[in-house]
């Protein structure tokens, strides 16, 4: 892999032992992956910040690390509310080593912004054609797809090597020819709200590690593309896909799609998913899974309007947003739900106290039950409110 003089100044040392530390990450990946460079990123997301799942190790490497981050870089979700921890039944002892590992990404100048939806609240973090350096599934998925930035899926320490460095191995969805469509995806039906979740839920297990192009019917706002993106992230590995009319459209020599696998997804397959997952017997009901926007903080607020829940709700957004918005959040909180930030339920240990929860997201229905150790149930958004309220459907 070619390294400038600079970069080569770097990977010997000549910067410190942190740098060279990092350098030494990104070249061993762009010597992996067959890089030709390293490219320079315009924001980076670091995932690896519960505490949950980076234990004392993980830790101990990120408080061994010096210097400052010299591109913009915020955090993945916490495994807990920084701030309201207590409320959701974490022990202190959790909540001390989750607050020191916050403190030692703060030292290195990392933004205490922990979501994985970034593009939420900075719009500055990503434009379309940007090379960025995230590491959080669903927004990896974002970026490529909606925004039509490019990234690959960076693990924690190569998403913080991206940082301090500002620039990441140039392979994979950086190269155009990594984001032509493999897949070609027949919706035949009318989707709305969490079928999106549910449609992902289905085609990221058949197309793996592909890149799907969908022909659909209706036309997905940006919360139902995340929806979409976030649950084909968790139950395959895609990390792009294409929306024809909707999202960015692929490289110019591949869009034409000849040579795809088709695929048709009939409304059957979308409503049996919702059969098989039934949730009137959870626990507690979660949202927030990608984090709520404020839209969808809206609707929440008005279906719970002048009611009281029956089940511990919890629904998870970004502390920005939240505090954006606290009419809505009083509206929410007036029926007996919480509102937590920098957290969510499948990072959370909080979670780990209740035999099933029920969500509206298909990326929380495939990691529940194995990062969170709870069974899970997947409903609309209507649904899951009305299973927090103790209504029964017809």
């Amino acid at each position: 892999m070619y390294l400038s003089r600079d970069e080569e100044a770097i990977y010997r040392g000549d910067k410190g032992e942190t740098l060279r530390r990092m350098m030494e990450i990104l070249v061993a990946l762009g010597d992996i992956y067959g890089a030709e460079r390293l490219v320079p990123v315009r924001s980076v997301q670091v995932a690896g910040v519960s505490y949950k799942n980076i234990g004392d190790a993980g830790l101990e490497w990120i408080s061994d690390l010096e210097g400052q981050v010299v591109v913009p870089s915020v955090l993945n979700p916490a495994g807990m509310d920084l701030y309201c921890w207590n409320d959701m039944g974490i022990s202190k002892q959790f909540a001390t080593k989750q607050q020191e590992t916050i403190e030692a990404y703060r030292s290195l100048g990392v933004t205490i912004d922990c979501t994985c939806t970034p593009y939420q609240i900075y719009s500055h973090l990503a434009q379309e054609g940007d090379h960025l350096a995230w590491s959080e599934s669903s927004a990896v998925s974002y970026a490529n797809s909606v925004i039509g930035a490019r990234t690959n899926r960076e693990g924690g320490p190569s998403a913080l090597a991206a940082a301090l460095i500002g620039k990441t191995a140039m392979y994979g969805y950086h190269l155009d020819i990594n984001r032509l469509p493999s897949h070609v995806i027949q919706v035949k039906a009318d989707l709305v709200g969490s079928d999106y979740g549910a449609l992902g839920f289905l085609v990221g297990k058949q197309v793996g590690d592909g890149v799907p192009l969908f022909l659909l019917r209706s036309t997905p706002s940006r919360d139902e593309l995340k929806a979409l993106g976030a649950a084909m992230a968790a139950s395959g590995s895609v990390a792009l896909y294409y929306v024809d009319g909707v999202t960015p459209k692929p490289p110019e020599s591949g869009y034409d799609h000849k040579g795809c696998e088709n695929i048709s997804i009939e409304r059957e397959e979308i409503e049996a998913v919702y059969a098989e997952h039934k949730g009137e017997d959870a626990d507690i009901v979660a949202l927030g899974c990608p984090h709520c926007s404020r839209e969808e903080l809206e609707r929440i607020a008005d279906l719970l309007a002048g009611k009281k829940v029956a089940k511990e709700m919890w629904v998870c957004t970004a502390r920005k947003i939240r505090d954006a918005c606290p009419d809505l959040v009083a509206r929410i909180e007036s029926s007996g739900a919480r509102v937590f930030c920098d957290t969510c339920m499948v990072v959370s240990p909080a979670t780990e106290r209740f035999g099933k929860m029920m969500v509206n997201s298909g990326k929380a229905l495939v990691y529940l039950p194995g990062l969170g150790g709870v069974n899970a149930a997947f409903g609309s958004l209507d649904e899951c409110i009305d299973v927090a309220l103790g209504r029964r459907r017809a």
